[in-house]
């Protein structure tokens, strides 16, 4: 398994497809990093040089914000929302969803599973 920034790429697979296992990076991303190396797309990924792979990992520690350096930036990002008290940042604190979506139904993935409230009774059970 060749092994780029940090992380351990499958080499069974197509270069381009095997460069998405890295967080941050898709297949847009994968494609342009590629062609800045001048590496055929469909190349295994084990069949890439050490050449290759220094060259990718040169562009894409150049160019781009990758795995756990991505994942703590956003963190912070979210916690900055949620110190400044902002609409955001308190969606992001109740667990709601933060883009405008509805929640009187969906919203599911959010908010977890649904937790029954006893409601009134109905008019037929009072009589």
């Amino acid at each position: 398994m060749p092994r780029i920034v940090g992380i351990d790429i499958p080499s069974e697979k197509s270069i381009w497809i095997a460069l998405t296992y890295v967080h941050g990076i898709g297949r847009h991303t994968s494609e342009q990093i590629l062609k800045e190396a001048k590496i055929e797309r469909m190349t295994k990924a084990n069949k890439l040089t050490e050449d290759e792979l220094s060259r990718i990992t040169q562009i894409i520690d150049r160019n781009y914000v990758v795995g756990g350096q991505l994942r703590r930036q956003v963190s912070q990002n979210i916690a900055r929302l949620r110190d400044i008290g902002c609409y955001r940042g308190m969606r992001h604190r109740k667990s709601l969803p933060v883009r405008g979506q509805r929640t009187r139904t969906n919203a599911r993935t959010r908010k977890g599973p649904r937790k029954t409230v006893a409601g009134k009774k109905s008019v037929k059970e009072a009589r």
